[in-house]
């Protein structure tokens, strides 16, 4: 246990000592410190990692944990404001959630069509290959597929979001 997890660590029995609050409140202060306990466990990764293991990562994933960290410092913010008993709809914090979440979803789109593209190059490749086969050598009721798999290959990459502006 670090000092500064000491100066934090009180007993949560003497709360109701101290301080007499009720007991269902104590509860919810439990639940609410093994909740805090759990997001410490989760951003401790985040927290060791060095500037040096961030730049080996590939540009989307260092986007997706850019975007990670400020949605999850975000929440936190509008969790604050909450306890606070502030609403936080009158916050730009609103605004800013949704705007980290739609990057996301942007980032989530990207990488899924990276993942489409990877699959269609190795369906691609066995055009390619069916295709220079020697017609003889080429089955007879498959020679039609190949040239509508192409089609339908290129009409998709077409529609790609990578190859649209946005």
């Amino acid at each position: 246990m670090t000092e500064l997890e000491e100066d934090y660590s009180y007993p949560l029995q003497e709360l109701e000592e101290d301080y007499n609050y009720p007991l269902e409140l104590l509860d919810g202060l439990i639940d609410f410190s093994d909740s805090l306990d759990a997001v410490e466990d989760v951003f401790k990764p985040f927290l060791q990692m060095t500037l040096e293991d961030m730049e080996k990562l590939d540009p989307l994933d260092q986007a997706k944990l850019h975007l990670t960290a400020a949605y999850a410092i975000n929440s936190l913010f509008w969790m604050y404001l909450r306890v606070q008993g502030i609403d936080p709809d009158d916050y730009p914090i609103k605004h800013e959630l949704d705007r980290i979440r739609s990057y996301m979803n942007r980032a989530k789109e990207v990488e899924e069509s990276r993942k489409a593209a990877q699959e269609d190059q190795a369906g691609a490749s066995r055009v390619v290959k069916t295709a220079l086969l020697e017609p003889s050598k080429q089955p007879a009721d498959t020679a039609h597929l190949s040239i509508e798999w192409t089609k339908s290959w290129t009409n998709s990459r077409a529609k790609s979001p990578l190859l649209q502006q946005s």
